[in-house]
């Protein structure tokens, strides 16, 4: 279980009336079986108490997590966020949630914690109080003086890791929004993440094709010889060892795959789809090229199904364990680097 030579890892609660508060809770309650790494919740400790019924410590040093956490869910208490009903986002539930968001990222900038684990947050409610960030990403990607250009989305599990080049854009959009340029930036911060944050010496990359069979030599459709061939010849002219552009409809086949240490998609679905398919409960979604180590489950508020306690806390259990194991391999990295 947790390791108090090691610093707290942040989690943020999400939008409050989500599950968030829930899964969060159930992660520590569940933490012999799943080994858990030391973490703590940031954010509004009424939110878990009013859907979990086990102990919390409120802290506000992050050197007390470790002796709280033993016998309680150590909660970094950020205020009442007011009246809170589960299923329905309101204004101050989005508040609560951005300030929630906002402080996981302080402690974790300033080193007070090892990694930030973000809860779901509801897109909506946050623009309904002025937020004006795509999504999570964009706001901690600033908040790092990082361009979101170089923050890139990627999503893990035990068997395959995935990076959509595009991500939340109409379909239509992709064959303009697909660039050379963007495809060189975002497989350089693919490379250096893999190296810096999973260990891995060398890494191997692989890009799909935008079209049916990688647009057969133009036949049905040239973005692969225009855009993405260009891109993959100069990556291996600096040295990456990366291939494509491969079919889509074969790249997933357990022997293509597995030659890969990620796979670089065109669209958000061409890699969600499949992903999601192997690792629907245990996938992660992470962002590289951050100062920091960041990542979150792959799922949303879920407010159909908030406060019923019949949430799946094991999204949240794989996030958090994965930012244990790459905060612990980003502090190796740095410590060779010397």
């Amino acid at each position: 279980m947790s390791d108090c030579l090691k610093r707290p890892i942040a989690v943020s609660l999400g939008d409050p009336a989500g599950v968030g508060p829930e899964v969060i809770a159930r992660a520590w309650e569940q933490r012999a079986a799943h080994n858990m790494p030391l973490f703590v919740a940031i954010g509004d400790a009424a939110a878990i108490e009013q859907v979990w019924d086990g102990p919390t410590a409120r802290i506000t040093d992050m050197d007390a997590a470790c002796v709280a956490f033993q016998s309680a869910l150590p909660v970094w208490h950020l205020g009442d966020a007011g009246p809170i009903t589960s299923g329905i986002p309101s204004p101050a539930g989005a508040g609560s949630a951005l300030l929630a968001l906002e402080t996981a990222i302080g402690l974790t900038r300033t080193g007070a914690s090892s990694a930030l684990v973000t809860g779901p947050v509801s897109k909506h409610a946050l623009q309904g109080i002025g937020y004006t960030h795509p999504g999570q990403t964009e706001f901690i990607a600033e908040r790092c003086g990082v361009s979101a250009h170089n923050a890139v989305m990627m999503l893990a599990g035990p068997s395959l890791r995935v990076v959509p080049l595009t991500i939340h854009i109409a379909l239509s959009e992709v064959p303009e929004r697909l660039t050379t340029e963007l495809i060189i930036a975002r497989a350089r911060v693919v490379a250096r993440g893999l190296v810096r944050d999973f260990g891995i010496e060398h890494p191997r990359l692989a890009v799909a094709g935008l079209n049916p069979h990688a647009g057969e030599s133009g036949r049905l459709g040239d973005e692969e010889m225009r855009v993405i061939q260009p891109a993959i010849d100069q990556l291996r002219d600096e040295g990456l060892s990366i291939d494509g552009p491969l079919a889509a409809d074969a790249m997933f086949s357990p022997a293509i795959r597995t030659q890969y240490d990620a796979l670089l998609c065109a669209y958000h679905d061409q890699a969600l789809a499949p992903f999601k398919a192997l690792h629907f409960h245990d996938g992660v979604n992470l962002t590289l090229g951050l100062p920091i180590i960041r990542t979150s489950p792959d799922h949303g508020t879920a407010f159909n199904i908030a406060g019923q306690g019949i949430a799946d806390p094991l999204p949240t259990i794989s996030a958090i364990r994965m930012a244990a194991k790459l905060a612990d391999a980003r502090e190796q990295s740095l410590a060779n680097s010397r």
